[in-house]
């Protein structure tokens, strides 16, 4: 008989992977012991040599969904000969090496048990095991277990307590097992009606659901706006009264079918890839073009011909998407900008005026987790916002930290990153930091991360721009700050994430950024690595009247072009002529070179958007409705002090010709800076050789540029490299502040 200590590190607590050790050393015959120990799975093994290496190999090829295991030692020991395998009590006497899961989705397991009539918990909304529930809006502190979550006021009963005992069970040690008998309870509230039964509660849910309202369903990680999605009328109403007239909502379609997807396709047409995304363990939204011929409402995305889709990931989601046997719009419980609500007397107060209905359950969800959302950009999804399911996210570092770092992100999606030794972890999606209640969650994640993780941060890491209340927040915590330029953290986000060697190109297009020079930045070239940024390329600069208006307002994004040139401006403003003339004496009117504003003046210059109501819209309008075309504007380049600027110019007539479609100037817009770009990554090359040219920023975030883009690149002999794993947006900063400030120790 052989002995085996395997050790095995990665996600693999909190997960079921004990019992899954010790079912496995159970088929194959072998004997020993598994063990937690301090963020890792210690295992003793033993057997003859076939046993061992068919155990051994299985831990990691037939692991459950949710874990991540790596075998990180393994050695051969003598032991006297071991009667059976046992689960052994956790040893904690090392140092912590804590992974922290996201929520999961209901397994497909819990899935048959939730509607097999025999089960004892058929139809309970909360059941779940090893495999699937929630857990980072669960857990209060480490080490994980029940006292420790928010299931400590759940007594368990007799059977539950039985099944959490046995290690063949797979709710051995299932932290939020519950039953109809012990664990948490629905309860529907409509005016003065209050429902306490969990049964008739959700049944009383779906009726009204059925019947036209609003309802507000407390969830995993917080309160969804639910309503029909092929309801015109319902729809307006929902956004109406949430004064969101136009930014898209999200649809929770029913698990149908042979691989959950049959209602989806109604509507939706889903790519392989998308399709197997929608399947995907943190369940998340995905875009997917829209079908002609679609029963979903107008509303829900106006002017869009991508609908953002999920399907069900809790069992209370998948009960009240069978019983209503139709699509819903999901979108998130909060007042618009602020993260989701999370608290039943807040939400009741807060979204009185939004829901006709409240869905309420008594398990207290500890912290915000928003549903991520992931668009297929270039040939690889891509995430636009981390979330439930997705977050924590943990990455390795391409370095080792001599000490603990915080980064706070930016002002606008924001999101924090906690770092130390090789490791750094991105929080879920906080929100855009204007609100008391986003700086509320803001410090809370901050907290929960530093005490979830056992890892106090010695340093802070903020934007350069003092205006934002993630910068002012850092300056107030007493730590020593390092600030990054906001484009510096862009491109270090991509550089870090491809794992970057060298010096690579990266064009950081976004809407606005403080730029190095005191100007709004936001179409910059940036050549070198982390640490060592130069600016090497930027778009000609225009300055914009009434500042920070112009983000709502691409009307203004439209004159200052015109303007710049003096060009004739059709009239946008009653007050058109004076905004003129302060803008001629620059009142008001900061300089700007951002890729974003160039995107929000071909907006209005179209017609398509002169105000929006949610940011992006404009450019997300444009790209929506662009026409396919070869045909290019040239832009010119010109040196500007050695910095290689590209000239917008040429795009204004082609713009304002009316005897093109809005669909051609769309598309040719695109398509002529996508060219242009190429063409300044080519004339950068000349002076200074790279291989690698990147794309970093929220402009990437649309397809249409990005896939040109990249394609233009790799034609023309460069690696093109954009983020995967992260989003390009504000939401990456936290991860790209890190590479940034800590490259210079690092590196």
């Amino acid at each position: 008989m052989l002995t085996l200590r395997l050790t095995i590190g990665g996600r693999v607590q909190g997960v079921g992977y004990r019992p899954f050790v010790y079912r496995q050393a159970v088929r194959h015959g072998v004997t020993g012991w598994v063990r937690n120990r301090s963020g890792v799975v210690d295992i003793l093994a033993q057997g003859d040599a076939a046993a061992l290496e068919q155990f051994a190999a299985s831990l990691i090829d037939q692991a459950p969904p949710l874990a991540q295991p790596q075998l990180i030692g393994r050695t051969d020991e003598a032991k006297a000969r071991l009667a059976d395998f046992r689960i052994l009590a956790s040893d904690g006497s090392d140092t912590p090496q804590i992974h922290v899961p996201p929520d999961f989705f209901a397994c497909d397991d819990c899935l048959r048990e939730l509607r097999d009539p025999a089960d004892r918990r058929h139809r309970y909304p909360f059941i779940n095991c090893t495999q699937c529930g929630p857990r980072y809006t669960l857990i209060a502190r480490l080490p994980y277990d029940r006292p420790n979550t928010a299931m400590a006021g759940f007594e368990l009963c007799p059977a539950c307590r039985s099944e959490y005992d046995n290690p063949a069970d797979r709710r051995f040690h299932a932290e939020p097992v519950a039953c109809p008998v012990c664990g948490p309870q629905l309860a529907f509230v409509q005016g003065t009606q209050r429902i306490d039964d969990t049964r008739d509660a959700l049944h009383a849910a779906v009726a009204a659901l059925r019947a036209g309202a609003v309802v507000a369903v407390k969830g995993v990680g917080g309160f969804h706006l639910l309503c029909d999605a092929g309801d015109e009328a319902v729809v307006q109403r929902l956004r109406a009264r949430k004064h969101r007239p136009h930014k898209p909502l999200a649809i929770m379609f029913p698990q149908q079918g042979s691989d959950g997807l049959e209602s989806v396709r109604r509507h939706l047409r889903p790519n392989a890839r998308e399709a197997a995304l929608l399947r995907d363990p943190q369940r998340p939204i995905v875009l997917c073009a829209r079908r002609g011929d679609s029963g979903l409402a107008a509303a829900v995305a106006p002017g869009l011909n991508e609908i953002g889709a999920l399907l069900p990931y809790s069992p209370l989601h998948h009960l009240l998407l069978d019983d209503c046997a139709m699509p819903l719009v999901a979108t998130s419980g909060n007042i618009s900008g602020e993260p989701v609500l999370t608290a039943n007397d807040a939400a009741q107060q807060r979204l009185a005026g939004i829901a006709d209905a409240f869905l309420l359950h008594d398990r207290p969800i500890l912290r915000p987790a928003d549903d991520p959302v992931w668009r297929d950009s270039a040939g690889v999804l891509r995430p636009l916002r981390l979330g439930r399911g997705s977050a924590p996210l943990e990455l390795k570092l391409p370095f080792t930290l001599a000490e603990p770092v915080l980064a706070v992100g930016g002002h606008m999606k924001n999101s924090i990153a906690l770092a130390w030794d090789d490791r750094i972890v991105l929080s879920p999606h906080i929100g855009d930091l204007d609100a008391p209640r986003s700086l509320e969650v803001f410090a809370q994640v901050i907290d929960d991360m530093q005490k979830l993780y056992g890892v106090t941060a010695r340093r802070m890491i903020c934007d350069a721009h003092d205006g934002y209340a993630s910068t002012r927040w850092a300056r107030r915590s007493g730590l020593p700050l390092i600030s990054v330029q906001h484009h510096h953290a862009h491109a270090g986000a991509v550089y870090g994430e491809r794992r970057g060697d060298g010096h690579w190109l990266v064009f950081t297009w976004d809407g606005v950024g403080l730029g190095g020079d005191g100007t709004l930045w936001g179409g910059e070239t940036l050549y070198g690595r982390p640490g060592r940024w130069q600016r090497a390329g930027s778009l000609r600069p225009f300055h914009l009247p009434g500042g920070e208006k112009a983000g709502r307002e691409p009307w203004r994004s439209a004159l200052a072009l015109l303007w710049e040139c003096s060009a004739d401006a059709p009239q946008f403003h009653p007050d058109q002529a004076l905004l003129q003339q302060a803008w001629s004496q620059r009142m008001n009117t900061p300089q700007s070179s951002a890729a974003g504003r160039l995107f929000d003046a071909a907006a209005a210059l179209t017609g398509l958007c002169t105000a929006a109501s949610f940011e992006g819209q404009g450019p997300m309008l444009l790209e929506a409705v662009a026409a396919a075309t070869t045909e290019v504007t040239e832009l010119p380049l010109y040196d500007d002090g050695g910095l290689l600027r590209l000239d917008w110019a040429p795009l204004l007539p082609m713009l304002q010709n009316a005897q093109l479609s809005v669909a051609k100037r769309a598309g040719r817009f695109h398509a002529s800076l996508a060219a242009a770009l190429v063409a300044q990554a080519r004339a950068l090359h000349a002076r200074q050789p790279f291989t690698t040219v990147a794309l970093s920023g929220g402009v990437f975030q649309n397809r249409l540029l990005t896939g040109l883009a990249a394609a233009g690149l790799e034609a023309a002999g460069f690696d093109v490299q954009l983020a995967a794993q992260i989003p390009c947006n504000d939401g990456g900063l936290c991860y790209g502040q890190v590479i940034e400030a800590c490259a210079p120790h690092e590196l």
